[in-house]
């Protein structure tokens, strides 16, 4: 497929309250698919792009169902292999007064046994663009070894990397391990997303400018703050678009709605302001709902 970006990683079936509450009193529950690189995966294929998801999942209905939603979408799963052996992630929203936390149940999964023999369902050749979190890496040593492999070959193929740095501490052994290898892959990536909070957190970096001197990219920086805004740094200097003002329903997901926002853009060869515009535009859509995804065949309205 000419053009196509590809996006790897763990996809899950998410359980969220359907009424809102927390999963202690929550009578009944909504069973639904998310995942931060299929979410890319599928926002582009809305917006009319050809896009590829390559992942692994387990040989059970749920495996089941994430492929075929995931397919539904318009998205390429061919790149998707079922692992007999190990179970489909799973992961629960709890909504609660203070915001909406999240309970994983993904160690031994299907995904997190991906490894550099995965690669070779990654295909490259017409590809435009390969998309990757800091998710994948913090799996197990394997998927760490994957991501490594995949950015190497797209170098070496002339494919623009994207990479996400999406930390979630508690796939992390350590913050210090975390910090040194979500640095290092955002520095060879082309297109790197990071939250200015994360920068902080991980970098102890308090704004987007020294956020992009402590990596010092080779390409092109997005340091997203929230309600404030992004910033993008870039060989044309840096261009900052405030977020508008949005009724914030629940938070998770935004971050992806935001790069596949931004990714449209650049791939139809858009302005930076207009590509960091676009970004806000598909994150606003996902802060107004309680789902990750929501779908954005077109840009008219919400």
């Amino acid at each position: 497929m000419t053009g196509t970006t590809v996006c790897l990683g763990e996809t899950m079936a998410q359980v969220t309250p359907a009424d809102g509450q927390g999963l202690q009193h929550s009578r009944e529950l909504r069973l639904a698919v998310a995942g931060a690189e299929s979410t890319v995966a599928q926002y582009l294929a809305d917006l009319g792009h050809r896009a590829a998801w390559v992942s692994r999942v387990g040989d059970d209905p749920l495996g089941r169902r994430i492929v075929a939603a995931i397919a539904g979408r318009g998205v390429d799963v061919a790149g998707v292999r079922v692992d007999p052996e190990a179970p489909t992630g799973v992961y629960f929203k709890d909504p609660g007064p203070q915001g909406t936390s999240v309970h994983y149940y993904r160690r031994g999964s299907a995904a997190s046994r991906m490894g550099p023999s995965d690669a070779e369902r990654v295909d490259l050749a017409g590809a435009r663009l390969l998309h990757l979190t800091g998710i994948t890496p913090a799996l197990s040593q394997g998927c760490s070894e994957l991501v490594e492999l995949l950015m190497e070959r797209a170098a070496q193929a002339g494919v623009l990397v994207s990479f996400d740095v999406n930390h979630r501490p508690a796939l992390w052994s350590s913050l210090d391990h975390a910090a040194v290898t979500l640095r290092d892959l955002a520095r060879r990536a082309d297109v790197v997303f990071v939250g200015r909070d994360e920068g902080e957190r991980l970098w102890g970096t308090a704004t987007a400018e020294e956020i992009h001197a402590h990596l010092a990219p080779r390409g092109t920086l997005i340091v997203k703050d929230g309600e404030v805004g992004a910033t993008e740094f870039s060989e044309a200097g840096r261009q900052f678009v405030p977020a508008p003002a949005v009724e914030v329903i629940e938070a998770v997901g935004a971050g992806d709605a935001f790069a596949a926002g931004y990714l449209s853009g650049l791939l139809r060869g858009s302005s930076s302001a207009e590509r960091l515009a676009l970004g806000h535009h598909l994150a606003g859509r996902t802060l107004r709902s309680i789902e990750d995804y929501v779908p954005a065949d077109t840009l008219e309205g919400n």
